[in-house]
């Protein structure tokens, strides 16, 4: 097997249900619930109008610049599916336009993520198919190769592997380990329905704040 030039299948994927009740929830919650360690890096922003990215990750690792194993990670993909890619962050070229995600949307995958950059930011942004990126550039890709499909791959230091959860909003971008998810949506849900609370108490006039002046003197907060 031609390691760095290979096409693997996705093992396992997330279950459908569980996407589902992921993409009710706020990434910031599914962050905190996963300790506020794991993030796919502020510059990794939605490129698209606006909505919820969810579903489980096809994953690609592509040279900077090129995205020929992304054209063919588009091809197997299966509907629900977000194809995320590995490009190293280069933003020299882009490696996805609007003929690409025209394609990706008529094929009922469910995003795409690059570590890279996209180019018809306009049209991208006009339509609510979910694309996540690092950057725009009017530079368009090469088709050469090497790379490979479905392996791990990471994003600024959060790991991918196939058929993870990958959830996106305005926020940004987590990935939430298939072993992991049960309990990490537990938990998210549990933060999410406090703060759901806590909003209503806001709302009321009724938000108690001893914890601030409880916590400065715990940590031994001289105040002058």
């Amino acid at each position: 097997m031609a390691i760095g030039f290979r096409i693997l299948p996705v093992e396992q994927r997330i279950d459908a249900e569980l996407v589902s009740r992921f993409a009710a929830l706020p990434v910031a919650n599914v962050s905190d619930a996963m300790s506020r360690m794991t993030a796919g890096g502020a510059s990794l922003r939605p490129m698209h109008a606006g909505g919820v990215l969810a579903g489980p990750a096809v994953t690609v690792k592509a040279r900077p610049g090129d995205n020929l194993m992304l054209h063919k990670a588009l091809d197997i993909a299966e509907p629900g599916d977000v194809v995320v890619v590995d490009a190293g962050g280069d933003l020299t070229n882009a490696l996805i336009g609007e003929l690409m995600t025209a394609y990706a949307e008529s094929r009922g995958i469910a995003g795409i993520v690059i570590w890279g950059a996209i180019r018809d930011a306009a049209t991208i942004r006009a339509n609510a198919f979910p694309v996540f990126a690092a950057g725009v550039t009017h530079r368009g890709p090469y088709k050469d190769g090497p790379g490979e499909v479905n392996v791990p791959i990471a994003i600024e230091g959060m790991v991918i592997r196939p058929g993870d959860l990958l959830l996106g909003d305005d926020d940004g971008l987590v990935c939430v380990p298939i072993a992991d998810a049960e309990q990490v949506l537990k938990t998210a849900s549990a933060k999410h329905a406090a703060e759901t609370a806590q909003m209503e108490k806001i709302r009321r006039g009724e938000n108690p704040r001893a914890w601030v002046d409880e916590t400065l003197k715990r940590l031994g907060c001289e105040r002058v």
